[in-house]
């Protein structure tokens, strides 16, 4: 019987039909001992490497936004942690996933400040910070879907950070979000080619 990749090798070897940064070796480490599946593996190294490339942007685009990029990057890495103990939200809708990733995360002796990603990165509000709106942002954006609500905060967000008007924020916003989506299939079909079993 052939396998398929291990959780190890999705997370760290090099790909090139998208290419994509690797997850941290000490993510890449916690996926593979709490046994996520590898399509599970894949999607959080997809979201990670849009979350890499909208740090990229905002840091130079908009230097004056103070912005924790590790906390965004490992949110980025293990928001969906919670879909290994409920596999059936890896292929359908579901939220069970949310509160059972943050409490994984904690049980693994993630700090509370890194695992409310996994738990809050579906829903935001006026009072978001700006690494969980850049975590649901890069949730989105790995697919090219967009959500204008989500989008409003990031770019309020900008536009308090530099002084300049929100539609010229919003202008820069969507075409950095327009180029990110011309990838998504492809990063779609990577996803996709890999197991939603271990």
């Amino acid at each position: 019987m052939t396998t398929g990749p291990s959780p190890l090798s999705i997370a760290l070897d090099e790909t090139y039909d998208p290419p994509l940064r690797p997850l941290p070796a000490a993510v890449a480490g916690l996926l593979r001992d709490v046994g996520a599946p590898p399509r599970l593996v894949a999607h959080l190294r997809a979201v990670h490497d849009v979350a890499a490339q909208l740090l990229d942007w905002v840091g130079a685009h908009r230097p004056e936004l103070a912005v924790d990029g590790g906390a965004v990057l490992f949110g980025a890495a293990t928001h969906d942690v919670g879909k290994t103990l409920h596999p059936a939200e890896l292929s359908g809708p579901g939220s069970r996933h949310e509160e059972a990733g943050r409490d994984l995360l904690l049980a693994r002796g993630v700090p509370p400040d890194l695992a409310r990603f996994a738990a809050g990165h579906a829903g935001w509000d006026t009072e978001t910070g700006i690494e969980d709106l850049l975590v649901s942002l890069a949730d989105k954006a790995w697919k090219n879907k967009r959500v204008p609500d989500l989008e409003d905060l990031v770019v309020t967000a900008l536009s308090r950070a530099g002084g300049h008007p929100p539609w010229e924020e919003f202008l820069a916003l969507d075409e950095f979000l327009t180029h990110i989506g011309e990838n998504a299939d492809r990063r779609l079909a990577w996803q996709g080619a890999h197991s939603v079993r271990g």
